[in-house]
């Protein structure tokens, strides 16, 4: 085989890859497989028309993300409600971003404000469900939910800070989705007007405050009775 040969085959296998990594991703977090569901490189395999390698290579970036697990002699499966990541994650993040966030309330000059205030905007506009898409959140919101969260930080200045917010927050976007599921009525819309108020106001011990029990009712809701459940009890 030639050098070109090689490298065309390669290539192919890598953009295969990446089609049944972006499957797989989406999938998890549309809710296509539920908390501790096997991920079966087989039946993948099948599914999608394309060789064993390339499933594995796909789910071994999903690991890498978080949003799977590798498991001894038992092959990939999605991670379960009382994985104990989820509390980590959450702790990482509590002890993390309030400090990084007062750093950007102290560092951040107008055109953070005006970023922020931008990105708050769109976030409150954006519809939050698309039922076409599945009964977690709508994609767009996601992902202006990600926006306006690493907008509060930008103003930090420290890339480095920026790039640990970025690694943390696919898990843990996962987990959010699944706490939203479970607990449809939390007032996503009130805490984030009261952190992007406390934000602009430059009041960084509310913004820090508020920002730390935002992660906490996330992660309270993964492991504590659904919403319908507290509901039957009272």
């Amino acid at each position: 085989m030639t050098r070109t040969a090689d490298t065309s085959a390669s290539s192919g296998k890598q953009m295969l890859s990446e089609q049944v990594y972006a499957h797989l991703r989406d999938a998890i977090m549309r809710g296509g497989y539920a908390p501790g569901d096997a991920l079966k490189p087989q039946d993948l395999a099948r599914e999608q028309g394309v060789s064993l390698a390339v499933v594995r290579e796909a789910l071994v970036r999903v690991v890498g993300e978080g949003l799977a697990d590798r498991l001894p002699n038992r092959g990939f499966a999605v991670p379960a409600f009382s994985d104990s990541r989820w509390q980590e994650i959450a702790e990482a993040r509590r002890t993390v971003e309030p400090v990084v966030l007062r750093m950007s309330i102290e560092r951040g000059d107008v055109d953070w404000e005006a970023r922020v205030r931008a990105a708050h905007h769109r976030l409150s506009r954006t519809a939050a469900y698309a039922p076409e898409e599945s009964e977690y959140y709508s994609d767009a919101w996601s992902e202006a939910h990600r926006v306006f969260h690493r907008t509060l930080l930008e103003g930090c200045g420290n890339p480095v800070l920026l790039e640990a917010f970025d690694r943390m927050w696919t898990a843990s976007e996962l987990a959010r989705r699944w706490s939203a599921h479970r607990n449809p009525d939390r007032d996503h819309v009130g805490e984030h007007r009261r952190l992007e108020e406390a934000a602009l106001a430059r009041d960084a011990d509310t913004a820090a405050e508020v920002l730390a029990r935002h992660f906490t009712l996330t992660a309270a809701e993964l492991t504590g009775p659904t919403h319908h459940e507290s509901a039957k009890e009272t």
